[in-house]
């Protein structure tokens, strides 16, 4: 099969697309043939060395497609399904991709949809979880117009909780069509917040990782009150607490989606699509960081 890799690390030239073995799943897993498959800032941040030092690497998380393939024991989908979800071995961007956590692709989605969003989904589910989320929360997010904010946005609102969102002025109409607030970041943001929550939120996500942690902290009424998902140095700084996928990954999202997809409650724009052969372009693209919805590959 074909697949994306790296040998060395450095620029989006770096990328090539080679010929693999096969995969195959094993118990409880599923091969797809892969139809997309997303791109994630985690992607260039790999190809440049500074996530991981393994050489040669194999890219990608996230992907849909059609199963061609059951692992021992897998009795919930059949060959010829279409499903989506994650690759726990990372190589995803390629022709066949083993799912280990998996879910059917909700009818009304084509593979591009379906392949934008396992990562946004399960990052923005563990972080509501980890805060708490429930109806009657007042939270704010930090960084609400990317993929993960977005998806946080609409998943609050699912399950009832007000949200106040920091964006740029442009992306400030798109927030309220998700059910948020908007606020603009920068300085100033604190005073900006009270205006419309003025004895503060009761919970805080940072997704943009722009250095707002002590203002999330003192707008939540402490640390413990304050999740990030982009600020590794100032959490331990701060004693905020970073969501990572080390401490589980909250993969019930998968199942969950469906629904509100369905009903028309939730929502991830696919930015923009590329060839697999074109995936130096989408780093690009991913790591120039002006990017709403999300970037995803075409395979097969």
């Amino acid at each position: 099969m074909k697949a994306a890799r790296f040998s060395r690390f450095g620029g989006p030239e770096v990328l090539e697309i080679v010929d693999l073995p096969d995969p195959h799943p094993g118990p409880g897993q599923v091969r797809i043939a892969v139809r997309a498959a997303g791109v994630n800032p985690s992607d260039w941040k790999k190809r440049k060395g500074l996530m991981d030092g393994e050489l040669p690497q194999v890219m990608g998380h996230e992907a849909a497609g059609v199963v061609d393939e059951l692992g021992e024991g897998v009795a919930d989908v059949a060959v010829g399904d279409r499903v989506f979800g994650f690759s726990a071995e990372g190589a995803a961007q390629a022709e066949l991709a083993v799912l280990s956590y998996y879910a059917p692709i909700p009818p009304s989605l084509g593979f591009p949809g379906a392949a934008a969003l396992p990562a946004a989904i399960e990052t923005a589910t563990r972080a509501l979880d980890q805060l708490g989320v429930g109806a009657g929360s007042t939270l704010l997010i930090n960084g609400a117009s990317g993929s993960v904010g977005s998806a946080a946005v609409q998943l609050a609102v699912a399950r009832g909780a007000r949200v106040i969102g920091t964006a740029s002025p442009a992306n400030h109409d798109y927030l309220r069509s998700l059910g948020a607030e908007p606020v603009a970041y920068g300085e100033g943001l604190a005073g900006r917040v009270r205006a419309l929550a003025p004895g503060g939120v009761d919970v805080a996500l940072d997704v943009a990782g722009s250095g707002v942690l002590p203002e999330l902290i003192e707008l939540a009424g402490g640390p413990q009150h304050v999740v990030t998902i982009a600020d590794f140095g100032g959490a331990k700084e701060h004693g905020v607490r970073f969501s990572s996928g080390d401490a589980g990954r909250a993969v019930h999202a998968l199942a969950e989606i469906g629904e509100l997809i369905e009903s028309g409650r939730f929502s991830l724009p696919v930015v923009q699509t590329f060839p697999l052969a074109e995936i130096a372009q989408a780093h690009r693209v991913s790591e120039d960081g002006h990017v709403r919805g999300k970037l995803v590959l075409l395979v097969g």
